[in-house]
């Protein structure tokens, strides 16, 4: 038993065979002081592991002990043989390491929380855990390390990554001298998404078998065999109702009949579907909280390459794929560079709607409509009115209506809207 952990540690490390090409990601989290726990966070196969090697990669090889709970090798490992498992480095990697372990799918380990900050607060090592599960993601997390963890949510690849990791470079001359590339690129990641191993692979086939194989893996091994659901059709059933209306308002009541399924037991699939970040959800705006609660959510997948996996028709629903990118870079740049953004869709009495509400603080900052759309002819003269009138309800100054290939500005009553393509919105050509 003690061999195969060992051979464990040496296939996922540095200083044993681990030989892996990294390319970078557009933000790498810093380690925060000794005592502070860094959580990587995110759906399964977002690239958490790879993460943490760049970080790894600031210290010496022999420095580091990365620990992964998935292999098979430590299937039958608990809290306490964590410490084994280092002693078991020290004694023949390295006798005065580590300086930075990363404990990789914890959620697999019970009671590893305190092992955790053993390392950290006692021992003055660095710690990095990563996880996909809900009881890393949830509020549980925060409870029984009191305080003492950043969070770091990764999400998969952005466009801008994707170019990056092409070779491309995203100033304003190469993006028009590139132009042709770019849209390639782009059409690609609206259709098969952001992960970095389908990014990796050419055939399209494989694209499809490989995020097939994700959404089941998710759905077991992160909610089922976690949580025993014995509903299991249903809970399946649940997700591709999600799954086949993004970027539609859902309603647990409507729902429930249409599976069987109690109210409770909606709610409750639908938390684990959102707590292993499959699905988000985002509600309405309102400046009541009851009001946000009572309302139905828009809902939206993590990765868009999910909607073309499994099945649903990609040309006949262009405008809710382009609605489900949008929320994806929203979400994205909330969770990298604006944490304290919030997150909504608008809705008045009469029915009109904009797509998000962008909110810092007490203002909102954004207002976004989303239209499938290639001149200012194509827009609808109802998507500029529910814009104007949002604005006057939230008393927002910016204005953005994200088109297919329509590209300009306008000035409507005092406020300037910019009209900007979807490609040049997810490489930030908006925050220009």
């Amino acid at each position: 038993m003690r061999d195969s952990w060992f051979e464990s540690l040496v296939d996922w490390n540095f200083w044993g065979n681990l030989k892996v090409e990294l390319k970078e990601r557009e933000v790498v989290p810093k380690l925060p002081r000794k005592d502070i726990i860094l959580s990587i966070i995110g759906v399964r196969r977002v690239g958490k592991t790879y993460l943490s090697y760049l970080i790894m990669k600031n210290f010496k090889p022999q420095e580091t002990l990365l620990i992964n709970f998935e292999d098979p090798r430590l299937v039958d490992v608990k809290a306490e043989d964590i410490i084994k498992l280092v002693e078991m480095y020290r004694s023949r990697v390295c006798l005065d390491g580590p300086r930075l372990i990363v404990m990789d799918e914890i959620q697999n380990i019970n009671n590893w929380e305190k092992v955790a900050r053993f390392y950290a607060e006692a021992k003055g090592i660095n710690v990095i855990v990563t996880g996909s599960s809900s009881k890393l993601l949830s509020g549980e997390l925060a409870s029984v390390l009191t305080g003492r963890h950043n969070d770091f949510e990764l999400y998969p690849l952005s466009l801008r990554e994707i170019l990056m990791w092409k070779g491309l470079h995203l100033d304003n001359i190469s993006i028009y001298k590139n132009k042709a590339q770019i849209m390639r690129e782009f059409e690609r990641y609206i259709k098969y998404g952001g992960f970095p191993e389908i990014n990796l692979i050419d055939d399209d086939m494989s694209k499809k078998n490989m995020l097939r194989h994700y959404f089941e893996d998710i759905l077991t091994k992160d909610i089922i065999l976690r949580f025993k659901i014995r509903e299991i059709n249903k809970l399946k059933d649940l997700a591709k109702i999600y799954l086949s209306n993004i970027a539609t308002l859902q309603s647990y009541n409507r729902i429930k009949s249409s599976i069987n399924l109690s109210l409770d037991s909606v709610e409750r699939f639908s938390k684990y579907l959102e707590n292993v970040r499959l699905f988000f959800f985002v509600p309405k705006f309102s400046y009541s909280l009851r009001q946000q609660i009572l309302n139905p959510r828009k809902v939206y997948i993590i990765d868009l390459g999910f909607y073309t996996a499994i099945g649903f028709r990609f040309s006949e629903n262009i405008g809710r794929i382009m609605e489900n990118a949008v929320a994806i870079e929203l979400f994205r740049r909330k969770a990298y560079w604006h944490p304290d953004w919030e997150i909504y869709y608008w809705r008045d009495y009469s029915q009109r709607e904009v797509d998000f509400v962008i909110k810092s603080g007490t203002k909102v900052i954004n207002l976004i409509q989303v239209t499938y759309s290639s001149s200012r002819d194509e827009i609808e003269n109802r998507e500029i009115r529910n814009l104007m009138k949002a604005a006057e309800d939230t008393k927002a100054n910016k204005l953005t209506v994200i088109t297919w290939d329509y590209d300009s500005y306008e000035k409507i009553n005092g406020k300037i809207l910019q009209f900007i393509p979807l490609w040049k919105f997810l490489l930030g050509m908006d925050q220009a």
